[in-house]
C-alpha cells in the first residue's frame, strides 16, 4: 500500500494511506484555504433531507370534525433520533359569520395540544376573502419508517363553510430531516 508522507513544522506528521479498493479514487482538495471535512457523520442540527408537496386545490367543509385537506407530503427519517420540521404555506377562508381551524396531523395523530387542537384559526364575520396561513412545527416521530404529514381542518363555530387553500395559488408544505 502507498501513502503519503506529510512532515510537521515543528514535530509530528500526516499520513494520507491509499484505500484497500479496485480501481481509482480521487480525493478533491480545495483551492483556497480550508478544512478538509474527515467526520461523514451527520451532527445534530444538521438538515438530512428537504421533501415538499404541494396542492393547487381548494378544500371545503361545513362539519366540526377535522378533514384531511389535498396538502401533504411524506418523508422517510434516516434516524429515530430524527426530528421533523414541517412548514405551511396556503390561504384559507370562510363564507362568514364562523371561524375555521387549522392544524397538522401526522398520519391520524393530531400535532397540536393547545386547547382547540390547532395551530392556526380564521374568524370572519361577513364576506369571502382569502387571508394567508402559515404553520410551523418542531416533530419527534421516532421512528425510520415513512411518515405522512398532511394539514388537516374544520368549522369550528358558526354556520359557515371554512375552505382551505385555492384553485388560483400553489400551497405548499416542506418537510426538513433535522439531525438528533
Amino acid at each position: 500500500m502507498s501513502s503519503i508522507v506529510i512532515k510537521g513544522n515543528t514535530s509530528g506528521q500526516v499520513e494520507i494511506a491509499a484505500p484497500d479498493v479496485a480501481g481509482s479514487t480521487t480525493l478533491t482538495l480545495p483551492t483556497g484555504n480550508g478544512t478538509v471535512i474527515t467526520d461523514t457523520a451527520p451532527k445534530a442540527g444538521n438538515v438530512l433531507q428537504v421533501v415538499q408537496g404541494a396542492s393547487y386545490s381548494q378544500d371545503s367543509t361545513t362539519g366540526n370534525t377535522f378533514i384531511a385537506s389535498n396538502l401533504s407530503a411524506s418523508i422517510t427519517p434516516s434516524s429515530t433520533s430524527s426530528k421533523i420540521i414541517i412548514q405551511v404555506s396556503s390561504v384559507c377562508t370562510n363564507t362568514g359569520n364562523g371561524q375555521g381551524n387549522y392544524t397538522i396531523y401526522r398520519g391520524a395523530t393530531n400535532l397540536s395540544s393547545s386547547a382547540q387542537n390547532t395551530f392556526n384559526q380564521y374568524f370572519n364575520s361577513s364576506g369571502y376573502s382569502f387571508v394567508p396561513i402559515t404553520m410551523v412545527y418542531l416533530d419527534s416521530p421516532s421512528t425510520t419508517s415513512s411518515t405522512t404529514y398532511a394539514v388537516y381542518f374544520k368549522t369550528s363555530s358558526g354556520s359557515t363553510t371554512t375552505y382551505f387553500g385555492s384553485s388560483n395559488i400553489e400551497q405548499t408544505i416542506t418537510l426538513m430531516e433535522i439531525a438528533g
